[in-house]
């Protein structure tokens, strides 16, 4: 029996798509349903391996999570990753297919689209009903005549669309209205339904509001959802997110761990469980702010152009102030990207992330990085050098070699040294993305780094969160109307 679908589109980018299908997701998945996530085409440079050995947008990931089932490479079978100078890197089915700027992409995008459908229909041989998530505005006409990722999806597949709108950034009646207004006939007729999220205050003051897009469009009101507070406690999907923490935010916790905010920065939720502990004050520090001086550690995260990174994190200051961080006795570790940042030099013969050539690293590791060979997807497990166990994954091009690799930072569980430490301990850099959601490691970090020990399990908290948020959705949804509107 087919699978059914329902795919969710939004008026704009970060309107809650994301959040609303993991929290469907695990809402449907309690009521026993085979629930599988699906997205056509993401933009992000927040990206998981999968379980069969690809990447694919950190949201679907965590949409597989909600479903409980493994994430694979076919819930988001394109993935764009933003990068300087060659625009963005091409990800297929998981696996690196190249790069395209913005201009080439639009002619490019379309041919994809028999791959999309392959990964849908696999998808669909083993649910009982696939969520879609459309990516950014479905307003973009401009935009509509090789479309992967909203409409030329929802034609393609015959799939119903529910349109999401955001009312906390205003203009919600107009925006949802006018979707339905600029769209080609035959793709308006695709929406089903409409929800309208992110609302504050007394929901009976929107009625109207709900009945006149109603009226204006014939679509179906699903709902009207409060904001989430649990949102704050998952991954988020892109950088997006980061532009709404204000700069040098900072909490009443006792350890200061500052982090520079580079143009190209990934996987930056590694930072999410250091964030969460009450004991720590993470201080995020964008370009013309100065990492403050009491901070007991600076954390360089990963970056999708390492090099562009690296003379923006020159071009702010961000290098004279890990000097004197470390001239204060502070300490300093280096997650991927901000790992091979350590080093003596970054090589790319092979102009992967620009023109090719050598750039001089920050020195504070006695290491060289070449960018060169395949990627590195894998989960990995192992010990850190103080014997603290572990457990996160890969994500990267490169080979990082050099005399201070000799002092690893860890010990992987294949007997693979990993990482690097310099002689007095102050500097250390790894490929270990994940590192801080494993509890033990963290406490560890913590402990070491004088702060008091925390009960956090950040893990747990992740799937408490999908649970509340799909009590949420579930409260303030028509479930039954959406499983009606499926086909």
């Amino acid at each position: 029996m087919t699978a059914r679908v329902l795919m969710f589109q939004g008026t704009g980018s970060d309107v809650g798509k994301s959040l609303i299908v993991a929290g469907l997701a695990r809402a449907f998945a309690d009521r026993g349903l085979r629930v599988r996530p699906f997205k056509p085409q993401n933009m992000s440079n927040n990206a998981a391996v999968t379980a069969d050995g690809g990447e694919i947008g950190r949201a679907q990931a965590l949409q597989a999570r909600a479903a409980r089932v493994p994430p694979t490479v076919h819930m988001n079978p394109v993935l764009l990753k933003p990068q300087s100078e060659v625009g963005a890197q091409v990800v297929v089915q998981g696996r690196v297919a190249g790069s395209a700027t913005a201009r080439d992409w639009q002619l490019r995008k379309a041919a994809l689209l028999p791959t999309v459908l392959e990964s849908f229909a696999r998808l669909r041989d083993e649910a009982d009903i696939v969520l879609v998530e459309g990516a950014g505005s479905a307003s973009e006409v401009n935009l509509r005549a090789n479309d992967i990722a909203n409409m030329g999806f929802a034609r393609a597949a015959d799939a119903p669309v529910i349109l999401i709108g955001d009312i906390d950034r205003g203009g919600v009646i107009a925006s949802l209205i006018g979707t339905g207004a600029v769209l080609d006939p035959a793709d308006a007729a695709l929406i089903e339904g409409f929800i309208v999220n992110r609302f504050r205050g007394d929901p009976g003051l929107f009625r109207d509001g709900m009945a006149l897009i109603a009226a204006r469009t014939g679509w179906a009101p699903i709902g009207l959802v409060p904001f989430a507070n649990a949102a704050a406690r998952l991954p988020a999907e892109d950088a997006a997110a980061l532009s709404r923490e204000p700069d040098g935010a900072r909490g009443g916790g006792v350890l200061r761990i500052a982090v520079p905010i580079l143009p190209h920065i990934a996987n930056f939720d590694d930072l999410d469980p250091l964030a969460a502990e009450p004991a720590v004050d993470l201080v995020r520090v964008r370009p013309g702010g100065a990492l403050p001086g009491d901070a007991a550690l600076v954390l360089l995260p990963g970056s999708k152009s390492t090099l562009a990174d690296l003379a923006a994190l020159r071009a702010a200051g961000f290098d004279v102030d890990i000097a004197a961080h470390l001239r204060r006795g502070g300490r300093v570790l280096g997650l991927c990207g901000g790992y091979q940042m350590l080093g003596r030099t970054i090589t790319d013969p092979a102009g992967v992330e620009g023109q090719p050539g050598s750039r001089p690293g920050l020195g504070l590791l006695d290491v060289a990085t070449e960018l060169a060979g395949d990627k590195r997807l894998a989960a990995v497990t192992g010990r850190t050098s103080d014997g603290v166990g572990f457990g996160g994954y890969e994500m990267h091009i490169g080979r990082t070699e050099g005399p201070d690799c000799a002092r690893p930072f860890a010990t992987l569980a294949d007997g693979r040294p990993e990482g690097a430490r310099s002689a007095d301990g102050q500097v250390a850099g790894t490929y270990v993305h994940g590192l801080f959601a494993d509890d033990a490691q963290r406490a560890a970090w913590l402990a070491r780094l004088g702060a008091p020990a925390s009960d956090l399990r950040f893990e747990a908290g992740v799937e408490a969160a999908l649970d509340e948020i799909a009590r949420h959705l579930a409260a303030h949804l028509d479930l039954e109307r959406l499983l009606s509107l499926s086909r």
